[in-house]
């Protein structure tokens, strides 16, 4: 049932996903709105929300380990030459209204809030899109404003010192399986040989479905992905890996990432043929 702080996404007139607007959660996991379950077209869930590995994983959204020192990730905070450490310094993301609501998608502002301050305005559009009578397309879109007077940036444990943890910005957490999921891009395979790496779509396969990730503009290409499988099955698009990213004050940076949500194990040429259909609607 849709209410007015939990919007469910359709395709088709069925139900594949339930946007969460005002998630109450304790200030240590960074609330912000979250969409949790995603489910493919069969009904078959492909999210995960506070599992016990990473109870600050809340199934798809945008998660920022340090804004301007603010922790919007959730949970402990990567500090240098000291490692993962439990700071009182977490952010929120505070849904602020719906300048557009469908059946099939909406446009919401957000304000990042840390410490009692307005530190980002976000802008974040989704669509939901029907691919196939097997398949369907998450259009994710976020803007990030500096409303504040001074110079902001995005940082991430990686750029805070510790090597391979680029994560932050888009981030799917997927359901955890027996095994864990199959990791594939267009010439590569396995977790290995793909986090950190930059790649134009990125697959992640698990028993009875499949998720495919792909940057939708040349900005979102350039960032590596994050790609985890063996601990836990998890994709994001990262905005600070080698470097902080800086938003001076009234500047925005846009990501926009576009996800295939399908049934069954799906083959690479079948893969590239929905990444295609899909980035060009």
């Amino acid at each position: 049932m849709t209410t007015p702080d939990s919007p469910v996404l359709r395709v088709a007139g069925r139900p594949v996903g339930r946007y969460v607007t005002r998630p109450e959660l304790p200030a240590r996991l960074s609330p912000r709105p979250y969409l949790h379950p995603v489910t493919t077209l069969a009904g078959t869930a492909v999210t995960e929300l506070s599992p016990a590995d990473h109870i600050h994983h809340l199934g798809v959204g945008v998660a920022v380990p340090d804004v301007e020192g603010h922790n919007f990730w959730g949970g402990r905070t990567y500090v240098r030459d000291q490692g993962p450490t439990e700071l009182d310094n977490h952010g929120a993301q505070r849904h602020s209204s719906f300048q557009l609501r469908d059946p099939d998608g909406f446009v919401e502002e957000l304000r990042w809030i840390a410490s009692g301050t307005e530190l980002l305005r976000e802008r974040r559009t989704v669509a939901a899109t029907e691919l196939t009578g097997a398949a369907w397309a998450l259009d994710f879109t976020f803007s990030l404003t500096n409303v504040t007077q001074d110079p902001l940036s995005i940082g991430s444990p990686a750029t805070n010192g510790r090597p391979g943890a680029a994560y932050g910005g888009f981030f799917w957490r997927a359901r955890k399986e027996q095994g864990a999921p199959d990791v594939f891009t267009v010439d590569r395979e396995g977790e290995a040989a793909i986090h950190g790496t930059c790649a134009d779509w990125v697959a992640l396969a698990g028993g009875t479905w499949t998720l495919v990730f792909a940057g939708a503009t040349d900005q979102t290409r350039r960032d590596p992905w994050f790609v985890r499988a063996d601990e836990y099955p998890g994709v994001g698009s990262s905005l600070a890996s080698d470097a902080r990213l800086p938003i001076p004050p009234g500047e925005t940076v846009v990501r926009r990432i576009v996800t295939v949500v399908a049934d069954g194990r799906l083959p690479r040429l079948e893969v590239a043929a929905l990444v295609r259909k899909a980035v060009s609607q």
